[in-house]
């Protein structure tokens, strides 16, 4: 049976705030803080709870190695002799944000009748730029069936960030559906990470019908507030696209394309007079899962932010009051990856597949969280202070932390090199 399936980014043990992402505001203003890696990673265990709960099928994406000695390498130095910047960029727990592993197309869209996934090259910031290889080695571990393609990623220097800036409308998640990719052009202060050429290349690779992709500008003035990714100002879930009302840089033909190639979509716009940018940025309210539950009802799974804004609240509030098609609103704490600049829709790669394709390794039940969230109790650090990221015994923690987790899920040795 085809369900979408949530693939959540354990968050790594080298977690810290190194403020490594220009355009991500909340990872530039928290930089230099001491930073909590189990706190983080059990929170993330807590949301995937709370999904099984909801009776969702979850499924997760494990911490890299830390730090990237290939990458280092790479540049002709170690570690121990690294210059600070290169530390930090060597020892990034970014991959926790699974929004980016890579883009998504389900069988029913691809003219090969399978799912397809390309890895997200990410090359726009160097911390992130050497993730690929260990998220390809993952992807093509986690769905070796051949139900499944999986791709290298497009080549630099056209910019991938993945599902961030993509997303899918269907009457239902087996149904045939119509692709967003959303690219960015530069005109603010910080940079468009993603490429409409990349988004074109993605599209041709999952062999997607033109006459049901479609291929959108996020609005520079959203980029230039502090939307990073789409993802950050527009979800979409079945027959629902959830955005801001300056989402997008020419709302009237995304709109109008997607009502004439799917006229069953309903659109749930957020006016910009009741939700400012600043707050819908600030707060996360896009940056959350939106999930079908089982009952065939709609919820928004939000971070404890969105509830803390009295503007976003007060309007959530009333769409839940009216008669729209999401019908609950569920508050998880992430609070220590918000604080990095990612929400629960970051922490998740939206995947729909049967899961009985997928590698059951890498699907999770209450019990195997128990034994995740044993071994983050007993080896993940408490605290990392930021001018503790090149010592030696720490990233010495880190590693073994690591090698803990692979040993309890039984997959020693996972590698890239």
């Amino acid at each position: 049976m085809v369900v979408e399936i949530n693939f959540d980014g354990i968050v790594g043990p080298s977690h810290n705030y190194a403020g490594l992402s220009p355009g991500n505001l909340a990872a530039t203003s928290n930089a230099g803080m001491t930073s909590r890696p189990r706190e983080a990673a059990l929170e993330g265990v807590a949301k995937m709870r709370a999904n099984l709960a909801l009776g969702l099928t979850q499924g997760i994406l494990l911490p890299h190695d830390r730090p990237d000695d290939s990458w280092l390498a790479s540049l002709a130095i170690d570690y121990a002799d690294a210059p600070t910047h290169l530390k930090a960029q060597a020892l990034s727990a970014s991959p926790m944000w699974a929004a980016n592993a890579a883009t998504v197309s389900p069988a029913p869209d691809a003219g090969d009748g399978r799912c397809h996934l390309t890895v997200a090259n990410l090359v726009t910031m160097a911390h992130r730029s050497h993730e690929w290889p260990e998220t390809l080695a993952q992807l093509r571990l986690a769905f070796a069936d051949p139900a499944f393609a999986v791709h290298e990623p497009v080549p630099a220097p056209f910019g991938d960030e993945g599902a961030a800036n993509h997303m899918r409308l269907a009457e239902h998640h087996g149904a045939p559906g119509v692709e967003v990719f959303v690219y960015g052009e530069s005109g603010g202060p910080f940079p468009a990470r993603q490429r409409r050429e990349s988004s074109e290349a993605v599209a041709r690779a999952h062999r997607l019908a033109l006459n049901h992709t479609i291929f959108a500008q996020q609005s520079v003035a959203a980029i230039a507030a502090g939307a990073f990714h789409n993802d950050v100002v527009a979800v979409a879930n079945e027959r629902v696209l959830f955005a801001h009302e300056q989402a997008f840089e020419n709302k009237a033909r995304l709109y109008a394309d997607i009502t004439r190639i799917a006229p069953w979509a309903e659109i749930v716009e957020i006016p910009a007079s009741r939700v400012s940018l600043t707050d819908a940025i600030s707060s996360y309210l896009f940056n959350a899962q939106l999930v079908t539950l089982p009952d065939g009802t709609m919820a928004l799974i939000v971070p404890g932010e969105t509830r803390d804004n009295g503007a976003v609240w007060a309007w959530l509030q009333e769409m839940l009051a009216g008669n729209g098609p999401i019908r609950r609103v569920e508050v998880v704490d992430v609070r220590q990856s918000m604080r990095n600049g990612g929400g629960p829709a970051c922490l998740r790669l939206r995947v729909v597949a049967d899961p009985t394709t997928v590698d059951p390794r890498f699907l999770v039940d209450d019990a195997k969280l128990d034994r995740i969230a044993a071994v983050i109790e007993a080896h993940w650090p408490e605290e990392i202070a930021i001018d503790r990221i090149g010592d030696p015994a720490l990233i010495a923690r880190i590693r073994a932390a690591r090698e803990a987790l692979l040993d309890a899920l039984e997959i020693v040795g996972l590698t890239y090199k």
